[in-house]
């Protein structure tokens, strides 16, 4: 959308993600409207704005997918690999996923996190990804192929497969060859 002579993507993060899109005294709100060439204007509800010249779109939709992941729970140092070539986010929407049954939404953030955060570790590892477990949605950060395995791995398991049936898996896919 035109704002001005300037395009304009408009998003809404959770309110508690708010601070940390921000940073200490701004710094990681300045750091991205630096390496993008955006200004973000933030609403303290998680409504935020993305501006940035009509001529630079490909950094408006890295900044959009940067504050997506954000969002959505990962680190900002994490979401910043977005700026690189080849790097994605994925979201799976769990939510929908499980029909809208609460108990169900759980019991798959749980098989996806695993006893003290090893399944999640495990699958990061294996597919040198980042995954974030966080509301009702699972998202993944890495390269394109690499995405695609965690995903898979991770759909493996929302399905109930055994955990040690997907690491086998992983290991044994193209990825797992180039490790």
């Amino acid at each position: 959308m035109k704002e001005g002579g300037w395009m304009a993507e408009y998003i809404k993060i959770p309110r508690e993600r708010v601070g940390v899109l921000i940073g200490h005294e701004g710094e990681t709100k300045r750091l991205l409207e630096k390496k993008c060439n955006v200004k973000l204007n933030i609403s303290s509800d998680g409504s935020i704005s993305i501006i940035s010249p009509e001529e630079d779109g490909l950094r408006e939709w890295k900044a959009l997918h940067i504050v997506k992941a954000i969002g959505r729970g990962f680190n900002p140092r994490h979401a910043l690999v977005l700026l690189g070539d080849n790097y994605v986010l994925s979201i799976i929407n769990i939510y929908e996923l499980s029909n809208g049954k609460e108990a169900r939404v759980r019991r798959i953030r749980a098989r996806v996190i695993g006893e003290g955060g090893k399944a999640k570790t495990t699958i990061e590892t294996l597919t040198k990804t980042r995954i974030s477990v966080y509301g009702k949605t699972i998202s993944i950060i890495g390269k394109e192929e690499d995405v695609e395995a965690a995903e898979r791995g991770i759909e493996m398991l929302i399905d109930g497969a055994r955990h040690a049936t997907v690491y086998k898996f992983l290991e044994r896919t193209e990825f797992g060859a180039r490790s």
